[in-house]
């Protein structure tokens, strides 16, 4: 089976999105030697971190797209399949910022917390330009509700890190408990 991760979200070092996703590619590294893992990285001047991976079955696909075009292409949008980037997979998992279409490849997602419904105000709510730097901070809050729009009607499994999180998931986006997995922080 071959299986795309998006590790973009390693860029931000130290963060929980980051660490956990850390753990969960370390480990399933360490256990499965079977099948075949193809990362997708973007970012247009964020570094990916040095990932010691010791599996000849996990290559890495790297591109210099920020998450602003990502998040117009893919939850606005809702264009050009991930396989155009990564080539084809049977299984499709995604994180923090973007939800890609498929071709054909199943998708799963890994959902954090719902804190763009429930404390709007705690995250980046506008977009804003930097003109002199030629950067772009996007309205967070915005960019996730697009995204999670299209996790509610394409996703085939949600990854919750925390009971709290698959309750809001159900309670908040009305998603199928049957749809949701918590795997814990502590992978």
């Amino acid at each position: 089976m071959i299986i795309g991760i998006d590790i973009s979200q390693l860029t931000y070092k130290n963060t929980g999105v980051s660490n956990y996703l850390k753990s969960l590619l370390s480990y399933l590294f360490e256990i499965d030697k079977k099948n075949q893992y193809i990362l997708f990285y973007s970012s247009l001047r964020g570094k990916l971190p040095e990932l010691n991976i010791e599996n000849p079955n996990v290559s890495i696909k790297k591109f210099k797209i920020p998450p602003t075009i990502l998040d117009i292409m893919w939850n606005r949008l809702h264009v050009f399949p991930i396989e155009n980037f990564i080539g084809n997979v049977d299984i499709y998992i995604s994180s923090d910022w973007t939800e890609p279409p498929t071709k054909h490849a199943k998708k799963v997602t890994i959902l954090y917390d719902l804190i763009v419904y429930k404390y709007p105000e705690e995250s980046h709510n506008q977009t804003s330009f930097n003109p002199f730097r030629f950067i772009i901070s996007p309205n967070i809050v915005s960019s996730q509700k697009r995204k999670l729009k299209w996790v509610r009607k394409e996703t085939d499994r949600i990854l919750c890190i925390s009971e709290a999180t698959k309750k809001d998931a159900i309670e908040i986006l009305g998603i199928n408990e049957k749809k949701l997995e918590v795997i814990n922080v502590g992978v």
